[in-house]
């Protein structure tokens, strides 16, 4: 049976330089869609959280034909927090595609997957896209990118890297530098000519060999592991088996059906070659980074090893006063359960029971990434109490406490760059790099250690009025840098149970900022707003106005309040202190103290102190 030619290539890029985007136009071009057919935007971001935050949160693979071939394309997440992800899906592909906002240049996450992508001999093709931006600077671009690659020691062949210039929204790609154009077909061309075709298509007769570099739940199908095949072929009801990456068999099992990608779906196919990518249902234990083989193989393939989380949050029963009020999973059990599922299919995600009580420790890459696991759960109908984030430290071979230090890049107007600079050296940050980026803004480059950027975004955002971008990269292990401040003011804590009143709201504005608005139900414990001052405030939201016969304009006047702006997830598990806590139900997002009776709180601040 004569194999199919394949090119199997991934999308690497910074977040929203046009990846999704890029894709969905290559579809149209290599006529999987028919003419006139009706289809979505962004066909690869199938999750809801994918399209309202317009992000890629998995890595997905797609395929399709051009000129006779098959052309394996993923499109890779470019958020840092998914970095593992992207690491995984690059040793199944022969080539990258490295796109490039036109105005913006190389990113820190284009920094990160190309270095990777370097290191494993691939060579990529650099697309400058975005090239209908008015402030595009394909030049400045180019010489970016070359740069970047020299620096990170990148091999003569690879810095002979074609370039294309492209439109992803306008839908079209050129090999000479334009503004315009009408079809994808240079880069269709470009990837049969320079992305080589796998090496392994030879070993179609050898024994059948996959290493497994994703992995998912199907709710008819079970666990299903995905990959490229090595050698040999596959076929449903085969027996394979499943050897650990220090050879140990895991287990052995039948093959019940493999999954091929055609187009952006899978569909289920007779038998799968070497160099195709697929998804393989049967097994009941196997795992990312083990090797599926046929029974003779005794030796597993060379894989890497999942990053190790830095990150970690308690999860826990909600024991507040309305809990159980708005969601229907509210359980320990089930909570377990829905935990321990997820570190199934997510391996960058690590579970464990917390001694003593109905809690978790969810640990992962980043607040992002634990963010989407608590808002994918409280659209399930979940119900739980998230402690504020920690982060998880190690100890060197000298037995010297390190942590985790990130690579900060902000792009920020010049007039905000001193108060950017004076807030990250107060968390420990030291600065790397200071030049212009166009357009009146500053590029400024910090290593700063990763906890120290906890509940800094909104701050951030603040103190740039909305302006600065920030993009955060995973830079190593560092010494330990000390105690670093926290939040510098204290919060409004409701002292009663019932709905918030617009008069009582009204006279606490002088207090400090609010988070809730008339009618919201609070409870005692609960915080409702931040305070002006740095110690914690107890507060009545539910003083009416005393009614008397007097009657006077100024008296009378509509009570007016200061708009609310709703905290999100990642907001207010960033924002809450060591004491507190995030209640997350289906409907709503409440900030309360972990111990909600006042006389306890003390009693437990003062235990604190004489700890110290």
């Amino acid at each position: 049976m004569a194999t199919q030619e394949r090119r199997n290539i991934a999308i690497i890029a910074h977040v929203d330089h046009g990846k999704t985007t890029m894709v969905d136009k290559l579809f149209q071009a290599s006529g999987i869609f028919r003419e006139g057919q009706e289809v979505e935007d962004r066909a690869m971001d199938s999750g809801d959280l994918e399209r309202e935050r317009g992000i890629t949160i998995s890595a997905k693979v797609a395929s399709f034909e051009w000129k006779g071939i098959r052309i394996n394309l993923v499109d890779t997440p470019g958020h840092a927090d998914f970095g593992g992800e992207v690491e995984r899906i690059l040793s199944m592909v022969d080539g990258v595609l490295l796109l490039v906002d036109a105005a913006e240049g190389a990113m820190p996450q284009t920094k990160f997957v190309t270095m990777k992508a370097l290191a494993l001999g691939l060579r990529p093709i650099v697309v400058i896209n975005k090239m209908d931006r008015k402030d595009a600077r394909p030049d400045h671009v180019h010489e970016a990118v070359f740069d970047l690659f020299a620096g990170l020691d990148a091999s003569d062949e690879q810095l002979d890297f074609p370039v294309l210039y492209a439109s992803a929204r306008e839908g079209w790609a050129s090999a000479t530098e334009a503004t315009s154009g009408d079809s994808m077909d240079a880069l269709l061309d470009a990837i049969v000519e320079y992305v080589p075709a796998p090496e392994d298509l030879e070993s179609e007769d050898a024994p059948f060999e996959l290493l497994a570099t994703g992995i998912e739940s199907d709710p008819f199908l079970g666990r299903l592991l995905s990959g490229r095949i090595k050698a040999g072929t596959i076929k449903p009801n085969m027996t394979i088996k499943v050897l650990t990456r220090e050879g140990e068999e895991r287990e052995r099992g039948r093959v019940t059906k493999v999954l091929a990608f055609r187009g952006p779906l899978r569909e289920p196919v007779d038998s799968a070659e070497p160099g195709d990518i697929v998804a393989i249902a049967g097994l009941k234990s196997a795992t990312v980074s083990d090797t599926l083989c046929d029974v003779s193989i005794t030796e597993p393939l060379d894989s890497k090893p999942v990053d190790p989380p830095t990150l970690a949050i308690t999860m826990m029963v909600n024991d507040s006063p309305l809990a159980g009020r708005e969601g229907s999973k509210v359980q320990s059990r089930v909570i377990r359960e829905r935990l321990l599922r997820e570190a199934e299919g997510n391996v960058a995600i690590r579970i464990s029971e917390v001694p003593g009580g109905d809690a978790y420790e969810v640990a992962g890459r980043g607040e992002l990434q634990l963010g989407i696991l608590i808002e994918t759960m409280r659209r399930e109908g979940f119900e739980v109490s998230i402690s504020r984030p920690r982060v998880l430290m190690r100890e060197d071979e000298n037995g010297q406490k390190i942590e985790p230090a990130e690579e900060v890049q902000i792009d920020v107007d010049e007039e905000f760059t001193g108060v950017v600079i004076d807030k990250l050296t107060q968390r420990k940050a030291e600065l790397m790099g200071m030049v212009p980026s166009g357009a009146g803004k500053t590029r400024l480059t910090f290593i700063c250690p990763a906890r120290s950027l906890i509940g800094y975004q909104g701050e951030f955002l603040t103190d740039t009025r909305g302006t600065g971008i920030m993009s955060r990269l995973f830079h190593g292990w560092v010494p330990y840098a000390g105690e670093i401040g926290g939040r510098h003011h204290g919060v409004l804590i409701s002292n009663s149970d019932g709905e918030a009143v617009g008069y009582a709201l009204w006279n606490l504005e002088d207090r400090g900022k609010l988070f809730i608005t008339p009618g919201t139900k609070v409870y005692q414990g609960m915080i409702i707003g931040a305070n002006s001052r740095p110690d914690d405030l107890e507060v009545n939201p539910l003083k009416g106005k005393q009614l008397t016969n007097i009657r006077t304009q100024s008296k009378d006047e509509a009570v007016r309040l200061t708009p609310v702006q709703p905290m999100a997830l990642e907001q207010a598990i960033s924002y809450i202190g060591d004491d507190e806590l995030v209640e997350v139900t289906p409907e709503n997002i409440r900030l309360r103290k972990r111990y909600l009776d006042p006389h306890e709180r003390k009693r437990h601040r003062n235990a604190a102190a004489a700890a110290q």
